[in-house]
């Protein structure tokens, strides 16, 4: 849902997706897409869709649209869509190693169920009498100075780009400079600016300036298939890992692409220390953990350290749907891979899923087969044919980009 709110709304807007009773039987989850954009739907806020989302498994080979508990059990693929009538805007799942195409096919039978629920909620809207939605004003622009922006920074910009030879921060700091450069030579032509004025001049170069980067990596890109550290868009980071790094764990490992590294562990222990899953619709046990930090110091802030939040969760699990399948189910121990990433430039999950391959190698674990994580991005502009795929993105080329799309799995077939 969240890239479809308008561009230019600000307020905050918070869907609270409640469950209030379950049969044990279907599984509630697949619901909770459709029911908050149905809130949206007979709302007057702002939003570009409406969405909904299934879940998909592969039973017997047969694609079963929002199976029950009973028969995910039975199942190789469990996936879960998110989309609108026209496209789709999220995937997440895990599979038993099938093939792309498998995955392709899951994919369409997914849309389909989504496209006749997205059809009802625009009717439910009209009947609600919702289909206006509530006027707002939460950007003030200055066109003639989003185009002198344009004008005096896209060409610096789109050489920073092209020249592909900095790291990471050398690049942040030029094009930092580019911005500063400007607001000075803009502040000494308009020296009788008011400084509150100025303050609102500033913000609106800041967003400016933004949109002239993102367009100048874009371009350069889709017309040179050059990318901000001089790769092409097929090309991966160097990659150096490292085994046994640590002394105290059973098992640990260094996994480094580019300018991303995860230090992982693995430490084995008994029945009694498997995790207890108190869900409302889940009693059960778990004896393959997986742990994810992310620590601010890896992409050089400094702030405090609190509670995990949805990166953690979020990366943490996809981390974990990847790597479990490969633990042999006779195997008699408990497993927990920690992964802490060092430093991050895109992608840390999937260096964590190929540091937690290695960890769980050197302790001993007999995995199934090793597995890989990589995350693909895409670039393609609205109206325009042209497009590109790139492989192992950066973390701009996740921020300016139009996908990410992280995928791990073994040398035959995809796990997550």
């Amino acid at each position: 849902m969240r890239p479809l709110f308008p561009s230019n709304y600000h307020a905050e807007v918070y869907v609270n997706v409640i469950l209030y009773s379950a049969d044990g039987v279907d599984m509630p989850d697949a619901l909770a897409g459709f029911a908050a954009s149905a809130a949206l739907a007979v709302s007057d806020i702002p939003f570009e869709g409406p969405i909904s989302e299934v879940r998909v498994a592969r039973i017997n080979g047969e694609y079963v649209v929002n199976p029950t508990f009973a028969q995910l059990e039975q199942a190789d693929m469990d996936i879960m869509v998110g989309a609108t009538e026209e496209n789709i805007m999220m995937v997440e799942g895990e599979m038993k190693e099938v093939t792309e195409q498998d995955l392709l096919n899951a994919l369409k039978v997914a849309h389909e169920a989504i496209k006749p629920m997205c059809r009802l909620q625009k009717e439910l809207e009209k009947e609600a009498g919702k289909e206006v939605k509530r006027e707002y004003c939460h950007e003030v622009n200055d066109e003639d100075l989003r185009e002198e922006v344009k004008k005096a920074c896209y060409d610096a910009a789109y050489r920073i780009a092209q020249e592909g030879n900095r790291d990471k921060h050398a690049r942040e700091d030029a094009f930092m400079e580019i911005r500063e450069n400007f607001k000075l030579s803009y502040a000494e032509a308009h020296a009788d600016c008011r400084k509150t004025n100025w303050l609102q001049k500033n913000t609106l170069i800041d967003r400016y300036y933004h949109d002239v980067e993102r367009d100048a990596m874009r371009r350069c890109v889709l017309d040179e298939g050059k990318r901000l550290d001089g790769r092409a868009t097929t090309d991966i980071r160097p990659i150096w890992c490292e085994v046994s790094p640590l002394p105290g764990p059973h098992g640990s490992a260094i996994f480094t692409r580019g300018e991303t590294q995860s230090l992982s562990t693995c430490t084995l222990g008994t029945k009694l220390d498997e995790k207890i899953i108190d869900e409302v619709l889940d009693q059960s046990k778990m004896r393959f953990l997986l742990h994810y930090n992310f620590p601010p110091f890896s992409t050089g802030e400094a702030k405090a350290q609190r509670g995990v939040g949805r990166r953690e969760i979020g990366h943490g699990h996809l981390a974990w749907r990847g790597l479990k399948g490969q633990i042999p189910e006779d195997f008699p121990y408990t497993v927990r891979v920690v992964s802490d990433i060092l430093e991050s430039n895109g992608s840390s999950s999937m260096a964590t899923v190929c540091a937690g391959t290695l960890a769980l190698m050197d302790a001993g674990v007999p995995m199934k087969k090793p597995v890989s994580g990589i995350a693909m991005g895409l670039i393609k502009n609205p109206g325009e044919e042209k497009y590109a795929v790139l492989s192992d993105i950066l973390g701009d080329e996740d921020h300016l980009g139009d996908m990410d799309f992280k995928t791990t799995g073994t040398i035959d077939g995809l796990t997550a």
